[in-house]
């Protein structure tokens, strides 16, 4: 089962905008962050586990993290696919830096249920999360 890990989606207010900010990482070739530390176990999450972002107190998207790598300065780059996928929403407090989510407790991508809301705009999902109608 892959790992993966949870951050903070900083200075973004909705799935729009952090789906925007990421489209444009991916076309300067740059969609990675960067992190004072290699997590512990990183090899249980590259290549087959997300990072999922949380906006406005709960887990909204989530990004396929492809490696880990350096940056400048010393630093770990968490190398990610510039691709934001829509997940089912799923309060989460918000904490610094990043934290371990295990596969079970992950929520399901909305692409993949039959209910249609991943034909609904990200904007609105969000909203609907937020007044828990979803």
């Amino acid at each position: 089962m892959p790992l993966h890990l949870t951050k903070v989606a900083f200075g973004v207010t909705s799935v729009d905008q952090l789906a925007a900010r990421w489209r444009a990482r991916g076309a300067s070739g740059q969609c990675f962050l960067s992190t004072r530390f290699l997590p512990k176990r990183h090899e249980e999450v590259a290549g087959q586990g997300s990072l999922y972002w949380i906006v406005k107190h709960q887990l909204v998207a989530r990004s396929p993290i492809i490696r880990f790598g350096e940056a400048e300065g010393g630093r770990c780059a968490i190398h990610l696919d510039p691709e934001v996928i829509v997940v089912q929403a799923r309060p989460k407090r918000a904490h610094q830096g990043w934290r371990y989510l295990e596969h079970a407790d992950a929520p399901i991508d909305l692409a993949g249920d039959d209910t249609g809301v991943a034909t609904l705009p990200p904007s609105l999902v969000g909203r609907l999360a937020e007044l828990a109608l979803l």
